[in-house]
């Protein structure tokens, strides 16, 4: 049996219930996956210190000494475990808020203990909160490595050459309750390589790993674990990272292969009455020149024989469903219907709206089905997209359900992609004999290196640049303490016959966390604009009422509309001039952009508030800059992948894609992933066929990860 195949229970030191929470908490089920949990960090265990050298600003420090004596302190909740600890030259607490049972039957009085940690002070003690405790000291040898007294190196050794390089594991709460924590880990890693005894097998082809210089797979996580020097630690995660990214890409790009093969397009050779009715007599304002260069763009994929599949990103109001809406026209001048799906009934209905505003009297029929629609309208709408009589079909996911059939549908539109999963894309694929072209839209500028992994399969269109008479939206920061200053900018522009959006992170205030909140908000400026009508909308209203409530805005009935964040995709009201964000260190940059697209639909000067409490945290501080330096939504997406990690920028979530790189980091590895994809796109065009021998390895491979747990769907 293969080793790495072998059930994790069986790896020394695990066990039934050490394999359950492996596999629960870290999706650790076999010794393969074992090997590719990668350390996240890396300390330098390399020095002993004494006490009496610390303070509480050091970073993480080692100790050797013994515990003289145990406190536990409070009750319930509040209850904690403190061990003081003294190696001659001073004395600090160990402390435990967490895993005290194991903590207290585990260590003892008078018994040797290296402990490693980050100290701190609290009233005037140096501690440190959880530390991580070896049973033994190790010394240190001659050659700068760590013994044990019995001579035996410790387990981060024994790999490493006498490396001081002590790998650190990410591990739950619940794991170090139990007592697996990172040094438990560690332990079991070192156990995994007693079994790897052969050579693990090469992962790529020879003729990759050397054009890139890249280090053999089984040094590499072999020095991943432990590494020997800096220097190795450094190939072994080049080696690493590009083949995560390669096989991602290579992926992608066979994916797009067989699609190309596999699926014709409807042609679209007609451009008719529709499209050139409306561009001649109903078009609202000029084009702006990205938005031609992309309907160009998107006009030449669906003539070209060939399925599109197109990504259009634009930044928030740059005319995305103007194009939209052009491209439908086109579907329906060759004799097909389109539908356009968006997340949520609000977007739907906006779409629908605006959709219909612009159409004025052209003889296009468009129809909205969402789940809350039932009985006969419902009935008249299958009816009349069977028949063809209805044209264009907006709606949420109640679009992709098993009875909504089409007479010929020719274009699908999905607007915010990355709220849809590719099963839910490929859907809408089925609604047709040959698949529909797809065009997906995003407002969320996504950076180049996100989109070449998360939509890796699509070609990209980029409407960078705004409609004509747009003013940039002023935005500034400002602290609670500047209320005047804030009141007097909206009274200066209230006066001005403009409308005011205010948004809160929460409806109602709430003991847990201190922050502003929309109800008490609500009658704060009720009471400070006595002379305006302030209106307030929410998401636990009924939709009904809240469409009411933003309809009543829109149609300037209110003057100050107060908010959370459902306003995100809401009316257009270019009369709006601005755009409080109260307790903006809340949200992040994707979503202040989002926010802030709001305001500046019209001619006017527009401004956007960014107000925070005036203790914030330094990447606190640094997202909020971003949003006062530029109004360019790619500029903010790079910063903000750059400061958050894609696993935290929105939309990165719901794809799952952030979180299946287990070791490359897209806001840091960005070079590696475009020559990755080059290599990958070699591999494709060189061996279309997939007959190379020297490539066997590289399909092999990529069968057994599609196996593997990776969310491959959120990226094919």
């Amino acid at each position: 049996m293969n080793i790495l195949s072998q059930d994790i229970k069986y790896l020394q030191g695990v066990g039934p219930n050490r394999a359950l929470l492996l596999a629960n908490e870290l999706g650790i089920k076999t010794v393969g996956d074992l090997l590719a949990y990668y350390p996240y960090k890396y300390v330098d265990r390399s020095r002993i210190y004494q006490i009496r050298e610390i303070d509480g600003t050091m970073p993480y420090v080692q100790l050797c000494g013994q515990i003289f004596s145990f406190d536990t302190i409070g009750e319930g909740r509040n209850k904690r475990l403190i061990a003081h600890f003294t190696d001659g030259t001073g004395s600090i607490d160990l402390v435990w808020f967490q895993g005290i049972k194991y903590a207290a039957k585990n260590y003892d009085c008078r018994k040797d203990y290296i402990v490693f940690g980050k100290p701190t002070v609290f009233n005037g003690k140096i501690q440190i909160a959880h530390p991580e405790i070896e049973t033994q000291a190790p010394l240190l040898s001659p050659q700068g490595g760590m013994n044990h007294p019995d001579g035996t190196p410790p387990p981060w050794g024994r790999l490493g050459g006498g490396s001081s390089f002590r790998p650190s594991y990410n591990t739950s709460e619940k794991m170090k309750r139990s007592g697996l924590n990172s040094g438990a880990i560690a332990k079991l890693t070192a156990n995994m390589f007693k079994l790897l005894k052969e050579p693990l097998p090469e992962t790529l082809p020879p003729y990759i790993v050397q054009q890139h210089h890249l280090m053999a797979y089984d040094d590499a996580v072999r020095n991943i674990h432990y590494p020997t020097s800096p220097d190795a630690l450094r190939h072994a995660q080049l080696r690493l990272k590009f083949e995560e990214l390669f096989y991602v890409q290579l992926n992608i790009l066979r994916y797009v292969k067989d699609r190309q093969l596999r699926y014709k397009g409807i042609v679209f050779n007609t451009i008719g009455e529709y499209f050139n009715g409306f561009f001649y007599h109903h078009l609202p304002f000029q084009l702006t020149e990205a938005q031609k260069r992309v309907i160009r763009e998107i006009r030449a994929d669906m003539k070209s024989g060939k399925q599109m599949n197109r990504l259009l990103q634009g930044d928030v109001g740059s005319g995305k469903t103007l194009v939209a809406l052009m491209v439908a026209l086109i579907a329906i001048d060759n004799g097909c219907q389109a539908c356009i799906m968006a997340p949520t009934e609000i977007l739907a209905e906006q779409h629908l709206a605006t959709l219909r505003d612009l159409l004025g009297d052209l003889p296009v029929r468009v129809e909205l089905l969402t789940g809350t629609i039932k009985g006969k309208k419902r009935t008249a709408i299958f009816e009349g997209l069977v028949t063809g009589d209805i044209h264009i079909l907006v709606g949420t996911h109640a679009v992709i359900e098993d009875n909504v059939l089409f007479d010929k549908l020719g274009l699908v539109i999905i607007d915010e992609q990355h709220r849809f999963g590719v099963a839910q894309r490929a859907k809408l694929w089925m609604k047709n004999a040959v698949p529909p072209h797809v065009l997906v839209m995003t407002a969320t500028p996504i950076p180049r290196t996100l989109a070449m992994t998360l939509y890796g399969d699509l070609d990209v269109s980029i409407i960078d640049e705004l409609p004509p008479g747009r003013k940039p939206i002023r935005t500034v920061h400002m602290f609670d303490a500047h209320r005047q200053r804030i009141y007097q900018l909206m009274n200066r522009e209230l006066d001005l016959g403009r409308q005011i959006y205010i948004v809160y992170p929460l409806i109602k205030e709430t003991e847990k966390l201190d922050l502003k909140d929309l109800e008490a908000g609500f009658e704060e400026i009720q009471r400070a604009f006595p002379n305006h009508k302030v209106g307030k909308v929410h998401g636990k209203m009924k939709p009904a009422d809240k469409d009411a409530e933003m309809q009543r805005f829109a149609n300037h009935e209110t003057h100050i509309l107060v908010s959370t964040t459902v306003i995100e995709v809401g009316v257009n009201v270019p009369n709006a001039s601005v755009m409080i964000i109260e307790n903006a260190e809340r949200f992040g940059l994707s979503q202040l952009h989002q926010l802030r697209g709001r305001v500046g639909r019209g001619a006017d000067q527009s401004y956007c508030v960014l107000v925070t409490k005036f203790e914030i945290g330094e990447t606190t501080r640094k997202r909020i800059q971003v949003m006062v330096d530029t109004t360019d939504g790619f500029e903010i997406a790079e910063q903000d992948l750059k400061l958050r990690g894609p696993g935290d920028l929105e939309g990165t979530q719901q794809s799952g894609m952030a979180f299946d790189l287990k070791i490359a980091n897209l806001a840091r590895d960005g070079q590696i992933l475009n020559i990755a994809r080059e290599a990958a796109q070699d591999v494709i065009t060189s061996d279309p066929e997939e007959r190379n021998p020297q490539n066997d390895i590289l399909w092999r491979r990529l069968r057994e990860l599609r196996k593997s747990n990776i969310n491959w769907g959120a990226i094919s």
